[in-house]
């Protein structure tokens, strides 16, 4: 019987992993198979370990591991991979199938499209944007963020848009939001390439208070979050794994 097993990052805050949790429980509705469990690679239960157990317990012999990630990086080559072996060990009778990350998509562009016309009621000729990726030792990470960034400029039409990372990847984000407050943009907004709340998002909603005072206009768009468009590509990976 096949099962399906969703791998989310996992959140130390309970509305993060809430919002997950919702977002998966939507998918699951839209998969319609009868055995589908959530987990967490860290900081919220249940781990990966716990959610092959329930789908064994409940009689899979098939699962397929979807990683509810935006890109590949080190939890996709890394972490997930190293618990899907041990199973395997574990579980010898159980056929385990990998799905993929959602890549670089234009539907997902398009939704930070929407998010730059939600967050800014007019646009003023200088405005610079800033898209702000998690960041990775992985180069490919950079590569697929800079494909991102020239999509979005040519769904939008906006030419000031730079990429820059919260972590592992430069450029910073500390470092670029600080040159884009000290140049003469006005208008400063602030793309996150974010899939739920959490940390991340309270970093970066931190950062921009301490510019609170300055005469500049500076927007946080909101992250992608549970837009139908984002449910319909984990449910496309699904299908994929489970193919």
């Amino acid at each position: 019987m096949q099962g399906v097993l969703y791998v989310s990052h996992g959140s130390r805050y309970a509305d993060a992993t809430a919002e997950a949790t919702a977002f998966l429980e939507a998918v699951k509705e839209q998969v319609n198979l009868p055995l589908q469990e959530i987990c967490f690679l860290e900081l919220a239960s249940p781990n990966m370990m716990q959610g092959i157990a329930n789908l064994v317990a409940q009689g899979a012999t098939s699962i397929a591991i979807i990683p509810v990630l935006l890109l590949q990086a080190g939890h996709y080559y890394h972490d997930i991979p190293q618990v899907i072996a041990q199973q395997r060990a574990l579980y010898p009778a159980v056929s385990f199938s990998y799905g993929q990350p959602l890549g670089v998509q234009d539907r997902i562009i398009q939704i930070l499209a929407e998010r730059i016309d939600q967050a800014v009621a007019e646009r003023r000729p200088d405005m610079k944007v800033l898209l702000i990726g998690r960041g990775s030792s992985n180069p490919q990470t950079v590569m697929d963020i800079e494909t991102i960034v020239c999509k979005l400029k040519r769904i939008t039409t906006l030419n000031h848009i730079e990429a820059c990372y919260l972590a592992a990847c430069e450029p910073s984000f500390d470092k670029k939001l600080q040159t884009a407050v000290t140049e003469k943009n006005s208008q400063i907004v602030i793309v996150p390439y974010i899939w739920f709340t959490g940390f991340l998002m309270r970093h970066i909603h931190k950062k921009v208070t301490k510019f609170k005072g300055t005469d500049k206009e500076i927007v946080v768009c909101q992250h992608l979050g549970e837009h139908p468009a984002m449910q319909e590509a984990l449910k496309d990976r699904v299908i994929e794994a489970i193919s």
